[in-house]
């Protein structure tokens, strides 16, 4: 698919944080927010400087703050390029003499040296529109810039919608009125806005609202590829928006097309399960984009397919792949793509061309932003369990690919902490299923010595543990002061096939808790190391609906960690916002289903209640409401157990405020410590 090269085959670097030497010390909470969180690749068009923004951490002033940075693609150190009051999301020109970026939530504009790779001048700011502006893209031709905005759907204008917000500023009244679901989504209520995209001269001038209409479009998205694009000529835009009428059910995104110039929109697609994330081929002939085909599942395996923009024919390149595609790019012949996949801890690089079919691996490892150069080079972000995103640039020559890191922003860090790797375990799960785990040892680790374990879940329940690195749930931290992390990939885990996945439907409590103790029973015969006498068990999301489960149906943990957990299944279909989550789950509601939510709901066995519990929830988590952790507690206090409450009046489903987090890990570790530790 993608032109041979031929380079000399790179292998795969680590950089630092894989380096074990003596003198290195147990990684800290410090040390990890001293990390740069590196984001995707932007390469110039003419293949020669790769744009990136990297975000800065200040524990101190509780902020986190991203600046833009600058590499060369032949090598080199990397260079910061703004010190704003927060830059992100760099896009290119298509003469690769300006790049744009997002500021203040406006568009902004700097003036680039390609002979020098330096930034001209101070820049200018493009937009100003009220309602404020992000994920802006530069148009092929060099004459607009898209961007979207959240307006009021009725105001015709930017001063519309400014009069409203100053209304709603002053007004002593802070009421809101609802008339239909997902009036309330992630961690804020809807006020009336709707994403719109906007198209302005690159110049600058008035904006122009191209999706006018009481829908999003895009919808809202927690990452991955943008939900629209510009066609090759800058004439058109393809973009993904849900028109059914209850959303708060729904899954059905489906593809439009508009004239820059304006009009009524065109859909392309009819699948009524989700069709999002387009992607013209440089070309013009194709637009790619990922399609599931079960509505109202939002775990169905992503496709990529390909839409025939003269005939409207739809392929489905990967209907032979088993597995979810994640981020893509198009090669610059458009001869075929690149996409990211995740595969049994790992997230490789696969390619196919535009007839289907066969899917070739390109390299393995977790990768994931791909974007390909103008001279067939894949650059990519690259994460492993020992160390952030770094990107990457894969090359190929005589028949094999390698990857060379094209960044090292956090060698320095992680030359004086120790890290980990991860190491693979596979396991006969329920029903004779293969079933695959990971764990993480400690610092000066002897194989002589027993070791208390922290037994991390994780949530989704449709996600993965994996040689992946987390900021959030940082299984190196965990390991720090002297535990070892297990981790297992039970049913319901992605990266394992959709049957797999498929398993935990309507089971939440079945399959995927005997995977997990089954898991763990292995894991303490294989690993003499690990001191089952001494075991906690830690989990967010539908991993803390598990640890409620597992308080209702064992005894063998010492304490238990549940974090933004499902407790009561009844009370979280009325309280959750994405409705379609739990009527997929539970195949229906409390009421044409209740025993299935009944069957699987933690509460019911609070009489069996006895390991000492740690609860943390969030005010602002709308997707598990905070009374679902005020139950648990209440629940475990009533009952007499062991057990403290952290409430975060500030965060939702994620625990993300520097200091907030700081304390999160304080308080987890010292919990699980007073349980686990052995007095001196």
């Amino acid at each position: 698919m993608f032109r041979r090269i031929s380079v000399m085959v790179v292998v795969l670097l680590i950089a630092a944080a894989s380096l074990h030497g003596q003198g290195k010390r147990p990684i800290t909470f410090e040390d990890m927010m001293a990390l740069k969180r590196v984001g995707e690749p932007v390469p110039s068009p003419d293949g020669k400087w790769v744009a990136f923004s990297a975000v800065d951490v200040n524990l101190e002033e509780n902020t986190r703050t991203p600046h833009l940075w600058m590499v060369a693609l032949q090598g080199g150190e990397a260079r910061q390029i703004t010190q704003g009051k927060g830059e992100q999301r760099p896009r290119w020109s298509p003469d690769g003499k300006h790049f744009l970026y997002i500021m203040e939530d406006q568009v902004h504009v700097l003036d680039f040296d390609a002979a020098s790779g330096k930034v001209l001048g101070d820049g200018r700011q493009v937009t100003s529109i009220s309602t404020g502006a992000d994920g802006a893209l530069w148009s092929p031709d060099g004459k607009n810039i898209l961007f979207v905005s959240e307006v009021y759907p009725d105001c015709a204008d930017d001063a519309c919608n400014k009069a409203r917000d100053e209304e709603k500023s002053k007004s002593k009244v802070k009421a809101l009125m609802f008339t239909r679901l997902l009036y309330r989504h992630w961690t804020r209520y809807s006020e009336g806005k709707r994403s719109h995209l906007f198209v302005v001269a690159a110049e600058g001038g008035t904006p122009r609202d191209l999706t006018p209409g009481d829908y999003d479009a895009p919808p809202f998205s927690l990452g991955g590829p943008d939900g629209y694009a510009f066609s090759p000529d800058g004439q058109e835009i393809c973009f993904a928006s849900n028109h059914d009428p209850v959303e708060a059910t729904s899954t059905n995104n489906d593809l439009f097309t508009v004239p820059v110039s304006g009009g009524a929109p065109k859909q392309i697609t009819t699948n009524k399960a989700s069709d999002s994330s387009p992607l013209y081929s440089p070309d013009g002939k194709w637009i790619a984009y990922l399609a599931q085909v079960r509505p109202g599942y939002e775990s169905d395996r992503f496709r990529l397919m390909l839409y025939e923009r003269a005939t409207g024919k739809i392929t489905n390149l990967t209907e032979n792949f088993d597995g979810w595609v994640g981020t893509f790019a198009w090669g610059p012949e458009s001869t075929g793509l690149a996409f990211a996949a995740e595969d049994k801890g790992e997230q490789p690089i696969y390619s196919v061309g535009l007839e289907g079919g066969k899917i070739e691996t390109v390299v393995r490892g977790h990768y994931d932003d791909l974007a390909i150069t103008l001279h067939f080079e894949i650059l990519a972000t690259r994460m492993s369990v020992e160390g952030p995103n770094e990107i990457y640039e894969v090359a190929c020559g005589h028949g094999k690919c390698g990857a060379v890191a094209l960044t090292h922003m956090n060698d320095a860090v992680l030359a004086q902490v120790h890290t980990s790797p991860l190491e693979s375990f596979w396991f006969t799960g329920a029903e004779n299923k293969k079933v695959q785990g990971f764990l993480v040892k400690p610092p000066d680790f002897d194989a002589a010595k027993k070791y208390p374990v922290k037994f991390l879940i994780h949530g989704g329940p449709q996600g993965a543990w994996g040689d992946s690195w987390s900021f959030r749930w940082n299984a190196q931290l965990f390991a720090a002061s002297g535990y070892v992390a297990v981790m297992i990939n039970p049913r319901g885990s992605t990266g394992y096939g959709q049957k797999f996945i498929d398993d935990i439907n309507g089971d939440w409590g079945g399959r995927v808790y005997q995977d997990l103790m089954l898991g763990l029973d292995y894991a303490e015969r294989k690993y003499p190391f690990l001191d089952k006498t001494r075991e906690c068990a830690l989990g967010a999301s539908y991993g803390g609906y598990m640890i409620d489960w597992i308080a209702g149906h064992t005894a063998r943990f010492q304490c238990l960690v549940s974090h933004d957990g499902t407790y009561n299944l009844e009370s979280f279909w009325g309280t959750t916002e994405e409705l379609w989550f739990p009527e997929w789950e539970f195949r229906g509601t409390p009421w044409t289903n209740p025993l299935a939510y009944r069957k699987w709901s933690p509460h019911v066995y609070a009489r069996n209640f006895k390991t000492p519990m740690l609860v943390v929830h969030g005010q602002k988590d709308l997707r598990v409401d905070l009374s679902e952790g005020l139950q648990l507690f209440t629940a475990l206090q009533r009952r007499g157990v062991a057990s403290k409450m952290l409430y975060f009046p500030d965060e939702g489903h994620w625990v993300l405020k520097p200091q907030n987090s700081r304390l999160w890990y304080k308080t987890v570790n010292e919990w699980v410590d007073g349980y686990l530790k052995k007095a001196d």
